[in-house]
C-alpha cells in the first residue's frame, strides 16, 4: 500500500561447512521473518556453507551439498511469494563463483556472481572464487542480454545482478509492468568497497533497492566506516540499501564477524542490528519504494544514462507483497526538526549562518544604510530581528542603524507589544512606535467600509498600512525592508498580497513553523554565546521564551474580554505540525492526499484524532493551490533546506490549477 515494502536483513546462526544445520536455520529464519510480513529476505555471503570454508570451497562434497541446500531452501517456501536472497559456491562454465543465489516460489529465479574479489590482508578469494565481470557483461558466448547457466535439477537460470517485479495478471507474457515499482541491484560484499561500485550504474538504469550479501570482518572502527559507506551509497543511488553480513560463528582462525546488518533508505539509516550477537538476528524495515522513485523524478541525474545492456539482462520476480500497515518504521511527525538535541543545535547554528550570510550579501550589495523590520513580539518577526542582529555584527556595523517599527492595531494586545518593545531594548536596535489605527480608520472611511465588519477587508486593510509605512520608512532612511513570513506561510498563502507578503528581502522564506520555532529556542538556549553580558543574556531568554509561549496569531481581529488574542491560526486553518507535514511530503516526495492521511494518521497517532488531521489536509490542498499567485512574485531570500517555494527556485506551478482532483 502507498509503495511501502518490507525487507528483512538475517545473519543466522551457522555452522562453518555443516550445509544442512545451515540450511534448517536459513529456513527457520527466513520462515521467521516471512511471517512478520517480509517481502523480501537478504541472508549473508556463502551463508549456506559459511564465509570461512577456505580450501575446503574445493571439495567436491562441500559443493554438492551446498547446491542440494539452496534446493531444499527454495523447496520450503514453494508456497510462498517471499524472495530469499541467499550465498553459496556454485560451478558455472568450469568456474567456481562466490554467488547470490535468488529463490521464489520454490525456483531458482537467478543468480549473481560477486564482481570484485578480496585478495590483500587477511582476505585470499582468488584462490578459490572466480570474477563474475564476464558473467555479468554477457561475455560468454556474446549473448544479448543475461548469460543463462544450466544446473542439474533446474534447467537454465539466468545470471544478472539485476531484477524487476513483474505485474503478474496485468503483465503480458511475463513482462514487467510499466508502473512496477521495484526493481532490485545486487552487489555482494567487495563491490560495495571498491572506487565505483556496481550500484552506481545499477541504480542508474533503475534499481532503487540495493541488497548486499557480505562477510566483512570486525576491526577496530570498521563498523562506523561499513555504516558510513552504506548510507553514503544509498545517498548516491537515492535508493533503499539491504545489506547482511555474516556473525560471530565463523571461524575464528584468523577473523571475528559481528554480524552487522542494516537497511538505509536514501541516506537514512532506518534498521541496523546489535553487534555480536550468539543468536540469530533479524532486522526489518518498511521501506518507500514509491517516495524513492518520484524523488528520482524531480532530483539527480537519473535521465542521462543509457540503461539498456543493463535492462536486456534482468530477471524478474513474480511480485512483492506490499505492506499495508507500517510496523517497522519511523515517521517523523516533525520532518524538518532534526530529532536529537545534538543534530538540533548543529543544524539551527548552520540555518542561522545562512540567513545571516544571505542578507549580509544583500545589505553589501544595496549599500544600504539601514535594515528595517516590524516588529509584532511573534515568533516569525523574533527570528527574522535577531537574523538582522547578528548580521549587523557579523558586518560590524552597529545595531542602531538597525531600525524596528512596532505598529500596534486593533487586535495588537500588550503582551506582544512589550515583548516587541523588550527584544528591541535587549538588541540594542533602533525602536519607534507607529499606531495604525488612526490611518485605518481614515482608509475605511475612504473606501465606504464599515469598521464593524470584521471581514477580510477590515483585516487586509491594516496588514497593507503596516507594510506602507515600513516602505515608506525604509526608502527615507535609505534602507531595506525585511521579510518576516515563513515558509509554512508562504504554503498555505496566510498573507496578505502586497503586504506581509512582500519585502526587500526575506529571511525566513524557506523557514516552516516548526523549525523558526526550534531555531528561536536554540538561540534563547545559546543567548549567553549571543549577548555581551549574562544579564542581558537572561533577560532575552526569558522575552524569547515568553514569545514561544505566544499563541500564533496576525492580530488582525480586535483582542477578547480579557485582553488576550482572540484569532489564533491554528485555530482556523489547523496545527501548523499538521500542515508542516504535509507540505514535506507533498513538495518534497509527490505524495497523494490518500498517502499524506496515511502517513499523518500513523505519526500523530494519539496527538491529532483523525478528523482533525482530514480537515486540515482539506484546508491544505484548498490554499496551496489557490495561494500560489503569492508564491510567483515572492521577494528574494535564501534556500536553507530541500524544500523551497521559490519560483526562481523548487516550485513552479499554475497559479490557476485545479485542485478538484486532489480533494476527491
Amino acid at each position: 500500500m502507498f509503495g511501502f515494502y518490507r525487507f528483512a536483513s538475517v545473519s543466522p546462526v551457522l555452522k562453518v561447512a555443516d550445509t544442512a544445520y545451515n540450511t534448517e536455520e536459513i529456513i527457520k529464519s527466513a520462515k521467521e521473518a516471512a511471517s512478520n510480513g517480509a517481502a523480501f529476505v537478504v541472508f549473508p555471503e556463502l551463508c549456506i556453507t559459511g564465509y570461512t570454508c577456505s580450501d575446503l570451497f574445493h571439495q567436491e562434497l562441500l559443493l554438492q551439498n551446498s547446491f542440494n541446500a539452496l534446493l531444499k531452501i527454495a523447496g520450503a517456501f514453494a508456497d510462498s511469494d517471499v524472495v530469499l536472497a541467499v550465498g553459496l559456491p556454485l560451478r558455472m562454465f568450469g568456474r567456481l563463483y562466490n554467488c547470490a543465489a535468488f529463490l521464489q516460489h520454490g525456483k531458482l529465479i537467478a543468480v549473481t556472481p560477486k564482481i570484485h574479489l578480496p585478495n590483500q590482508r587477511e582476505f585470499y578469494e582468488k584462490r578459490h572464487f572466480s570474477s563474475g565481470r564476464d558473467l555479468l557483461r554477457g561475455a560468454v558466448g556474446g549473448s544479448v542480454g543475461a548469460i543463462r547457466c544450466y544446473f542439474d535439477g533446474v534447467g537454465e537460470v539466468p545470471v544478472t545482478n539485476y531484477f524487476t517485479v513483474k505485474c503478474g495478471a496485468l503483465g503480458q507474457n511475463g513482462s514487467e509492468c510499466a508502473g512496477s515499482e521495484v526493481r532490485v541491484g545486487v552487489e555482494l560484499c567487495e563491490d560495495l568497497w571498491t572506487p565505483v561500485p556496481p550500484s552506481g550504474e545499477l541504480a542508474l538504469a533503475g534499481a532503487n533497492v540495493i541488497v548486499n550479501l557480505s562477510a566483512s570482518d570486525a576491526l577496530v572502527g570498521k563498523r562506523d566506516y561499513r555504516r558510513n559507506l552504506v548510507l553514503n551509497q544509498s545517498a548516491r543511488c537515492m535508493a533503499a540499501y539491504v545489506y547482511a553480513s555474516a556473525g560471530v560463528h565463523e571461524s575464528t582462525t584468523d577473523m571475528v564477524f559481528s554480524g552487522h546488518l542494516m537497511i538505509a533508505e536514501n541516506g537514512s539509516l532506518i534498521a541496523e542490528s546489535k553487534p555480536f550477537s550468539r543468536e540469530t538476528e533479524i532486522v526489518y524495515a518498511d521501506v518507500d519504494v514509491e517516495r524513492l522513485n518520484m524523488q528520482r523524478l524531480s532530483e539527480g541525474s537519473f535521465q542521462d544514462f543509457d540503461s539498456r545492456e543493463i535492462v536486456a539482462r534482468a530477471a524478474s520476480f513474480d511480485g512483492l507483497r506490499a505492506v499495508e500497515k507500517l510496523q517497522y518504521r519511523f515517521v517523523s511527525p516533525m520532518p524538518f526538526v532534526p530529532g536529537s538535541l545534538e543534530s538540533r543545535d548543529q543544524s539551527c547554528t548552520e540555518i542561522f549562518n545562512i540567513q545571516c550570510a544571505g542578507l549580509a550579501k544583500r545589505l553589501e550589495a544595496s549599500r544600504s544604510k539601514r535594515a528595517v523590520i516590524g516588529l509584532s513580539g511573534g515568533l516569525d518577526s523574533t527570528l527574522a530581528l535577531l537574523v538582522v542582529a547578528e548580521t549587523f555584527k557579523l558586518l560590524k556595523r552597529p545595531a542602531l542603524e538597525i531600525l524596528s517599527l512596532t505598529m500596534p492595531g486593533f487586535g495588537t494586545t500588550k503582551r506582544t507589544k512589550n515583548n516587541a518593545v523588550l527584544l528591541a531594548e535587549l538588541l540594542g536596535v533602533e525602536l519607534r512606535t507607529v499606531s495604525i489605527k488612526d490611518a485605518c480608520l481614515q482608509h475605511f472611511k475612504d473606501i465606504g467600509h464599515d469598521p464593524q465588519k470584521l471581514d477580510v477587508t477590515y483585516e487586509n486593510v491594516q496588514a497593507r498600512e503596516r507594510t506602507q509605512i515600513l516602505m515608506d520608512v525604509a526608502n527615507g532612511e535609505g534602507g531595506i525592508v525585511i521579510g518576516t513570513g515563513d515558509l509554512s506561510e508562504i504554503a498555505l498563502g496566510w498573507s496578505t498580497y502586497n503586504a506581509d507578503h512582500m519585502s526587500m528581502y526575506a529571511v525566513n522564506c524557506d523557514i516552516p513553523k516548526t523549525l523558526v520555532r526550534h531555531i528561536v529556542h536554540w538561540y534563547a538556549d545559546n543567548s549567553l554565546k549571543f549577548s555581551a553580558d549574562a544579564k542581558t543574556a537572561m533577560e532575552l531568554k526569558k522575552v524569547l521564551y515568553d514569545i514561544l509561549d505566544t499563541p500564533v496569531s496576525p492580530e488582525l481581529l480586535p483582542a477578547d474580554d480579557n485582553g488576550q488574542i482572540a484569532q489564533k491560526t491554528e485555530s482556523i486553518l489547523g496545527a501548523y505540525e499538521i500542515h508542516d507535514f504535509f507540505l514535506y511530503h507533498f513538495a518534497k516526495y509527490g505524495a497523494t492526499p490518500q498517502k499524506l492521511l496515511f502517513l499523518a494518521k500513523y505519526a500523530f497517532a494519539g496527538k491529532f484524532t483523525d478528523e482533525e488531521i482530514e480537515k486540515a489536509l482539506t484546508v491544505f490542498v484548498r490554499r496551496f493551490f489557490t495561494q500560489q499567485f503569492k508564491r510567483s512574485c515572492i521577494p528574494d531570500g535564501p534556500k536553507v533546506g530541500t524544500i523551497s517555494l521559490s519560483p526562481r527556485a523548487d516550485w513552479r506551478m499554475p497559479s490557476d490549477a485545479s485542485f478538484a482532483d486532489w480533494l476527491k
